[in-house]
């Protein structure tokens, strides 16, 4: 029996055989299994640098079979010494400034990839309010270390991650060689909508926004695959009353 080993370069795959003598064979293409977008619309400029910088750093990465991928890992640390920027974040109800803001509109687009074609969620996490850029549930919070989202890869072939910036759109294209498997489709249950009353401070005629609010929600999404239902997540995210300021 000659002995042979094969490993991909490129679109090749090269097989080495005993003796020395290397043979190439030509791959298929690259199959693209989901691709998700988020919009970057309204976002500040210090958010959208952020996440372009999360999205340089993501694309590329190749998921191995059965492998487990972390968001952290991947990215590193969202602090001024690798190049990020203060941008608001939301905290305690209010938005603050701080470095790395907008860096979750980048795993949360991921995550939405990840999640409809078929990867197993290990860890999520919610914002505490809901943002705008993605429907209440879908979301997908991260803070260096602590807060990850990690996924595994259940497939067993290597997936590779596509991720770019088109304008004001945030792209997450998840592809494999030469592979297709099913989709899955998501469903959420909104079980309750809360709103608060708007609060006026200050005194005078001339008025500003100073919280636009946000709206509270109750939210539980499913994936649905193969016909079989499966529970992935159930959120509560507050209401935020809109404030306005007389001056």
């Amino acid at each position: 029996m000659v002995a042979m080993k094969q490993v991909l370069f490129g679109g090749l795959a090269l097989s080495a055989l005993a003796g020395g003598l290397v043979v190439a064979a030509r791959q298929s293409e690259p199959t693209p299994l989901i691709t998700f977008t988020t919009s970057l619309s309204g976002r500040t400029d210090a958010q959208r640098h952020n996440a372009a910088l999360a999205v340089r750093k993501l694309n590329g990465a190749l998921i191995k079979p059965g492998g487990t991928f972390s968001f952290n890992g991947r990215i590193g640390t969202y602090s001024r010494d690798t190049g990020y920027r203060r941008a608001p974040v939301s905290f305690n109800g209010q938005l603050i400034s701080a470095w790395g803001g907008g860096v979750c509109q980048t795993s949360t687009t991921f995550y939405n990839a990840a999640l409809r074609s078929g990867f197993d969620i290990l860890e999520r996490h919610a914002h505490q309010f809901a943002p705008l850029y993605v429907q209440p549930g879908l979301d997908s919070a991260v803070a260096y270390p602590g807060i990850d989202l990690r996924v595994r890869n259940p497939y067993p072939y290597a997936v590779r991650v596509v991720a770019r910036i088109d304008g004001d759109s945030l792209i997450v294209r998840l592809e494999a060689q030469g592979q297709k498997n099913g989709l899955c489709s998501i469903e959420r249950e909104v079980r309750q909508v809360t709103h608060d009353a708007p609060k006026v401070i200050g005194e005078g005629s001339a008025t500003r926004i100073r919280n636009t609010g946000k709206t509270g929600f109750d939210v539980s999404v499913y994936r649905i695959r193969n016909g079989k239902r499966e529970w992935i997540s159930s959120d509560s995210y507050p209401s935020m009353a809109k404030v306005i300021e007389r001056s």
